[in-house]
């Protein structure tokens, strides 16, 4: 139940640094260009790949607040940092069909879904 606990905060937490992210860049460089999700996604896949790496290297033991940093603040304030980890595992494993599998997949879905969720909502409004 504390994982779970640690994982939501850590969500609340992301949620917010996304938002207020995605604001600055937007004041600072206008919202032409959805430049507060480009940095989230930078930063946020920057961090967890040094996480990742002190913690599978051992440099930092798996701590029991993992989760938080991970899973809640790092997942709200991006998935795209857990996108990017399992794409570079997967090639660091050699399954490097795998890993282009992966980034064709979620780039295409992903873009797929949107422009179908957008279409769904334009034909009935």
């Amino acid at each position: 139940m504390q994982t779970w606990l640690f994982v939501a905060a850590g969500g609340a937490i992301g949620a917010c640094l996304r938002f207020g992210i995605a604001e600055l860049m937007a004041l600072l460089l206008g919202r032409h260009f959805p430049y507060g999700t480009l940095v989230v996604n930078v930063v946020g896949s920057f961090i967890m790949g040094i996480a990742f790496a002190l913690i599978s290297q051992g440099h930092v033991v798996e701590h029991p607040m993992k989760p938080l940093l991970m899973v809640g603040i790092l997942g709200a304030l991006t998935t795209f940092s857990s996108f990017a980890l399992d794409t570079v595992v997967l090639a660091q494993h050699g399954a490097y069909l795998k890993a282009l599998l992966n980034i064709g997949l979620n780039l295409f879905l992903c873009l797929a879904m949107v422009m179908l969720g957008m279409q769904l909502v334009a034909s009935r409004v």
